[in-house]
Formats: C-alpha cells, sequence, structure tokens
C-alpha cells in the first residue's frame, strides 16, 4: 500500500488559481481511475478535475468556496501500489500539505501502520478485503445521515436536487459512506409524493435553508455590484415597428436551405448594430477607469448575454461585421449550446467591446440591463408585441418591439445615446438598408 498525492492541474494557459466549485469526494470513499474529484471554476469558465488513479481518499484540500493555487495540494489517496508520495518531498522530507494537515478522522478508517525499524524487513499488514456486492437487481437500503454530516453526491443528482427544491441533508443514501445516488433521490421523491397526497390538507412549510454563493454566483455578484457601483447608467428606451422585418424572416425562413439556421430576431439585429458601430464607434469602446484611456475598435466584437444553468455567461461572435445573418444564426447558436453545456472555451467568454442582452419571447416591454465592464455600452432586445398604431388616419394592427439600452455616462453623452439608437431603429424599421453596403 502507498500513498498518493494527486496536485491541482494547470486547468489553461495564464491561470494561476482556481475556485473549488463543489467536491464530489470525502474522506473514505473508494474511487477508480477517472472518478469526478472535483468541480472548479476560473475565469467563467467550470473544470471537473478526475482521479488519475484508483485508491480510498485519506485527505482533501479546501471546502467548497475557497480558492486554491494551481499545483496546491488537492487529494491524497490510499493505493495499492507505492504511490507517488516520495516525490513530493519539501525541505529533504517525504511529507506534503496533506501530512501538515491530518486526514479528517473517519469510523471505518484502518489503524496507521508503524513504519519498520531501520534493518527490519517491511511485513505488509493483511490488506481488509472488501466484501464484493451481492449481484442483486434491489440496490442496497438507504441508511439514514447522522446529524451534521454532510452528504456526498455527484454535481448531476445535486442539480436535481437543487432544481425539485430538496435539501440533499434529508435524504438516505445508499451508496459508500451514504453516498446519494439518483435512485436515492428518486426513493425519497416518491416517497414525499406519496406522504402529501396522504395529507388531509396543506401543510405549513417552516424549513428554511441557507445556501453559500459560491462560484460563478459569486463572480457574477461581485462584478455587478462593482459595476453599479463605479459606473453612471444613461439608460434608454426606443420603441421600434418590426412588422415589416417580421415579414422578411418569416419568407427568409420560408426559403432557406436545410443546411441553414433558422432565423430569429437576434441575428438581424447583429446586422444592424454591426452598421450603427460604423456611424458611431464609440459605442464599440471599452474604458480602462483606472489609467483614464479609451481604447476603440475597429472589429465589433459583440458578446451576446446567454442564461445557462450555472448563471450568466457573455459568449463574444468575434468579427461580426464579416458575416451575414445566416452565419450570425449559425454562430449564436453554436455559442449559446457551448455554454449551456459548460464545454465553452475560455477565449471565446472575453474581448466583446460592446453586448447585447435578449429576453426573447419572456422579454417586457422594458429593462435595464446592466453594462458590460469596461464596455460603455449594451443594448437590449425586448419581446415582440402586437399593437395598434396610428396611420394613415386610422389603428392597424403592428409589430413593436422595445429596446432597452445602457451607456456608460462617463464617456457618453444622452445625444450621442439617443442618435446610436435612432440609427439601429431606423435599419430593423427599413430592413432592406441591412443588406446595402455604404458607397
Amino acid at each position: 500500500m502507498g500513498n498518493y498525492l494527486i496536485k491541482m492541474p494547470d486547468v489553461g494557459e495564464g491561470i494561476a488559481e482556481v475556485e473549488i466549485v463543489e467536491w464530489s469526494v470525502q474522506v473514505g470513499d473508494t474511487i477508480v481511475e477517472d472518478d469526478l474529484l472535483c468541480v472548479v471554476m476560473t475565469d467563467k469558465a467550470t473544470v471537473e478535475i478526475p482521479s488519475p488513479v484508483d485508491g480510498e481518499v485519506t485527505w482533501t484540500g479546501p471546502e467548497a468556496g475557497a480558492t486554491m493555487a494551481v499545483g496546491a495540494d488537492l487529494v491524497r489517496l490510499q493505493v495499492s501500489g507505492p504511490g507517488n508520495i516520495a516525490a513530493e518531498t519539501r525541505d529533504g522530507q517525504t511529507a506534503s500539505a496533506a501530512d501538515q494537515h491530518p486526514p479528517t478522522s473517519h469510523p471505518n478508517d484502518p489503524a496507521p501502520v508503524p513504519e519498520p525499524a531501520p534493518g527490519v524487513a517491511e511485513v505488509p499488514p493483511p490488506t481488509p478485503q472488501r466484501p464484493a456486492p451481492p449481484h442483486d437487481a434491489n440496490p442496497p437500503p438507504a441508511v439514514p445521515r447522522p446529524e451534521g454530516e454532510k452528504p456526498i453526491a455527484s454535481p448531476a443528482v445535486r442539480q436535481r436536487a437543487r432544481e425539485a427544491g430538496i435539501d440533499l441533508r434529508q435524504v438516505p443514501g445508499s451508496g459508500p459512506a451514504r453516498r446519494i445516488s439518483h435512485a436515492d433521490l428518486d426513493a425519497f421523491i416518491a416517497n414525499h409524493t406519496a406522504r402529501r397526497g396522504m395529507a388531509a390538507g396543506p401543510i405549513a412549510d417552516t424549513s428554511v435553508s441557507e445556501t453559500k454563493v459560491i462560484g460563478l454566483r459569486r463572480k457574477i455578484a461581485a462584478i455587478m455590484q462593482d459595476t453599479m457601483q463605479r459606473i453612471p447608467h444613461y439608460t434608454y428606451v426606443e420603441e421600434v415597428d418590426v412588422t415589416e422585418l417580421e415579414l422578411l424572416r418569416a419568407r427568409m425562413n420560408d426559403q432557406r436551405r436545410d443546411d441553414q439556421q433558422k432565423l430569429t430576431m437576434l441575428p438581424f439585429f447583429i446586422r444592424a448594430m454591426v452598421k450603427a458601430l460604423r456611424a458611431f464607434p464609440q459605442m464599440g469602446s471599452c474604458y480602462d477607469d483606472e489609467n483614464e484611456i479609451l481604447r476603440q475598435y475597429g472589429a465589433a466584437h459583440i458578446g451576446i448575454a446567454t442564461q445557462t444553468p450555472a448563471g450568466l455567461l457573455v459568449p463574444v461572435i468575434r468579427h461580426a461585421e464579416t458575416l451575414d445573418v445566416w452565419q450570425a444564426a449559425t454562430e449564436v447558436k453554436r455559442l449559446a449550446e457551448a455554454a449551456r453545456a459548460g464545454t465553452i472555451g475560455r477565449d471565446e467568454l472575453r474581448g466583446s467591446n460592446i453586448t447585447i442582452t435578449s429576453l426573447g419571447p419572456l422579454g417586457g416591454i422594458a429593462t435595464t440591463p446592466v453594462i458590460n465592464s469596461p464596455e460603455v455600452a449594451i443594448v437590449g432586445i425586448n419581446k415582440v408585441a402586437k399593437r395598434p398604431l396610428w396611420q394613415n388616419g386610422g389603428f392597424v394592427p403592428r409589430d413593436i418591439m422595445h429596446l432597452s439600452s445602457s451607456f456608460d455616462h462617463r464617456i457618453i453623452d444622452g445625444w450621442e445615446a439617443t442618435q446610436f439608437i435612432q440609427c439601429i431603429r431606423s435599419l430593423l424599421e427599413c430592413p432592406a438598408m441591412l443588406f446595402v453596403e455604404a458607397a
């Protein structure tokens, strides 16, 4: 038997530290190669850290929510082979951070084996054999969890529990160290559903849950607070008649090829923003307020605010000025799917110089979007609704949409902001102009 030390691997070029989002193992767990150890986050991207070897967990690093350096001690295992702990020396001693922080005691852990005296042959102690699991279709019974013990479950099980509003501390686990499986969660849900069905009437819910804000949500909270404290927002809302644009969009979708992505409003809006930025390039700037430098870009790197299961991400469409509406639609879909699946790259989440936020059919009449610092402008698309509009002496039904925009008032004056949005409005109301290049 030997000790095997796993260090925090390099998760990307230039990354010096990560935040522990969630542990998937605890002391006493027996794991195999490629089992998930933990989930970490850096720069708005989450990364799963697997185990490189089989073994039993004897020590884990900091708790969820803490940050740790790349290369720091992450997990220590007891393995069947010689291990690698001798390679991890400090000041000539065979030790690691795990040695300096003794493993958390576990009621089932074997007593430590003393080192043999010099010159005495070491006789390996008998390895306790774990009984093989019976080949039974029925899973082992779930074991209630002692009060105060943290539940063990995979990220997928934890996400299901969060979505169902279930406190995992109340769910008995049938796995090793009372680990909670999907089957345990299903049984808990079925049991409580049956109990509610037998109840004579509604029962008051007096439960209170506390959740530590960590990971992406903590980063979002810090960014939003900093942005609202530092940047004076000028917000402007404009009404746009998109009736002609909706007719054009429907015709283009009817005639599209099988390999072309179905068009939503967003690709047309991207096209309108690109053309408006040519007339108002200052709207695509980034302001370094610490050094008082305004950087203006010729390219249109447009961020698309995207809601994901992990929280808000802003994938970037690079060089949107080079894309037609079909290409823009394809890129929007690709980035959104990657963001929601958690597979998007770090480079695809940075470098935007203006942002679009769209609530789609959920969008109300108006919103107050928050600027994606260090950018100086953000434009929000609200839902399209059929409304009566006075034209030629009478009311006619028209498709109306509101644009909600915010600008950094330190850099952008209200008059400039209004002109920029009016330019976008004129392009959307006369969609043929979206496809006409200036001479």
